[in-house]
């Protein structure tokens, strides 16, 4: 019985991640195969959360994060100005190319950002574009008032294509060092090296690029030499993968953080005193020790402690005592081991996905730990967080996972998650305090004075509990060292294929 169990789990994992690395290399190319545990079915760059186009080498944007610095840097855009924050010109580097030959000048990038605006709302909340005009390598954009509208060009949803090919939900073509040669839609991408790529051409022939939401599949993987890079393998084979002398594994530290959501708009969550409840069964430290094994950081706020514009937090109490206690202030009260209120029990539905294999862990934990208080949680599983928590209010907590830094800057996360007009508001906050100063630090220039409406806007949060903050996960990723070269864990999660990597 075990012995055919362990065939088929043989069978499922190859059927997940294709061929093995070294088929594609019978005929003496260089092959990598990078596994990623989020799948997409669409890859239009202006449309998927999943990011797929840009971080498989395929779209670049006009602007990008430099990581080590912690500010933007040219990528397609040469040079760009715009002192007073609403008349930009922006540069474009001369001689580069889509991966269909034809020419990338002020045009065609307008016609791109033309077209991400008008397929994305959010995109469209975000720039704050008025006009834009195109000559030659020159672009000129008019928007409201806003000063950090350049550094909202290292968003993946604005990565520039060619908008006159036909089908961009299956074949998009971009600027990228690698051009897309077949797409199968959950499962895996197949790209080829693009050698006219403007940057230098990559010296790998061949690039697969897949799919598997299961960290455990991932693992194995790797392990099994069917793949050569894996994103998030499972913390529990970590152990099993360092001894491997073959394999190198990397924990980063990024700008990423585990949340608890929280569905404002439900009745119960409505009162701060539940909030502040949920908050104070959150076992941070447990989980970081059990479920992360240490690959991640305790949560205070969204951002990291490193970050200028993080406040420091006076530390909270925490535990079943103290949530019981909020309750109380809510109106709540144990009866035959239900907390209950006018004779209502307290029934939460918390949302959770697959994709990030620790977040249904603390759902689970979460989910005991508010049992021994008399609260019920219905755990309920989703693929796509950010489209089902958009389309349905049936909900009152989700954990989710969110980059809240990738720009280098609080603005991308603080205008997403809690403006009004955010496309990450899935708590449905519409706080007026909070927009005000979110309002003013999209037009503030200076750097201090955009770290202090930062963390202004951060204690608001915290000080209403409108999210609750688990912890700053480590990105984890495994390769074969005896066959990569220069792969990097970036902290924006953004840039992963390129035309620096290579085998040996």
């Amino acid at each position: 019985m075990s012995l055919m169990i362990l065939i088929i789990c043989a069978v499922m994992l190859t059927a997940c991640v294709g061929t093995s690395s070294e088929e594609g290399e019978e005929d003496g190319e260089k092959n990598i195969h990078f596994l990623y545990n989020f799948s997409t079915n669409s890859l239009d760059p202006h449309v998927d959360s999943s990011y797929v186009p840009i971080r498989a080498g395929i779209a670049e944007t006009l602007i990008r994060l430099d990581e080590e610095n912690l500010n933007i840097e040219p990528w397609l855009a040469e040079s760009w100005e715009g002192e007073d924050g609403e008349n930009w010109t922006i540069q474009l580097h001369e001689g580069i190319k889509f991966q269909n030959g034809n020419t990338m000048d002020a045009e065609a990038v307008k016609k791109s950002l033309d077209r991400s605006l008008e397929e994305n709302v959010a995109i469209q909340n975000a720039l704050k574009i008025k006009s834009i005009e195109a000559d030659g390598l020159t672009l000129q954009i008019t928007t409201e008032p806003f000063p950090e509208f350049i550094s909202e060009l290292v968003n993946p949803n604005v990565s520039i294509i060619d908008v006159t090919e036909e089908d961009i939900v299956n074949h998009p073509v971009g600027t990228g060092p690698f051009k897309l040669t077949s797409f199968s839609p959950g499962s895996k991408l197949e790209l080829e090296r693009f050698d006219d790529y403007w940057d230098g051409a990559s010296k790998l022939d061949t690039v697969t690029f897949s799919f598997n939401e299961d960290a455990n599949a991932r693992s194995l993987a790797l392990e099994s030499g069917q793949v050569d890079i894996v994103y998030r393998p499972e913390v529990e084979s970590l152990e099993n993968l360092q001894s491997d002398g073959s394999i190198e594994v990397e924990s980063t530290a990024t700008f990423r953080v585990h949340q608890m959501t929280m569905n404002v708009q439900r009745e119960s969550l409505k009162d701060v005193n539940v909030r502040r409840a949920v908050d104070a069964l959150i076992d941070r430290q447990g989980i970081v020790d059990e479920i992360l094994l240490g690959h991640a950081e305790a949560a205070a706020g969204p951002f990291l402690p490193s970050l200028p514009f993080a406040p420091d937090y006076e530390e909270k109490l925490q535990g079943a005592d103290v949530a019981v206690e909020y309750l109380k202030e809510a109106g709540y009260t144990i009866q035959d081991g239900v907390m209950q209120k006018d004779g209502e029990p307290l029934k939460l539905t918390l949302l959770t996905y697959p994709a990030r294999a620790d977040l249904p862990l603390i759902a689970q934990v979460f989910q005991s730990d508010a049992k021994q208080i008399g609260i019920e949680v219905e755990i309920r599983q989703i693929e796509i967080p950010e489209e089902y928590m958009a389309s349905n209010r049936d909900w009152d907590l989700a954990t989710y996972s969110n980059l809240t830094a990738p720009r280098g800057d609080a603005g991308y996360y603080l205008n997403a998650t809690y403006h009004p007009t955010g496309a990450l508001n899935f708590s449905g906050a519409d706080e007026p305090k909070l927009t005000a100063i979110i309002d003013e630090l999209n037009q503030a220039v200076d750097q201090d004075e955009r770290s202090a409406l930062a963390e202004q806007a951060a204690d608001y949060v915290n000080e209403q509990m409108i999210n609750s903050f688990v912890l700053h996960p480590s990105t984890i990723v495994a390769y074969n060292k005896d066959k990569v070269v220069n792969w990097v864990t970036t902290k924006s999660e953004y840039y992963m294929i390129n035309n620096k990597l290579d085998v040996k």
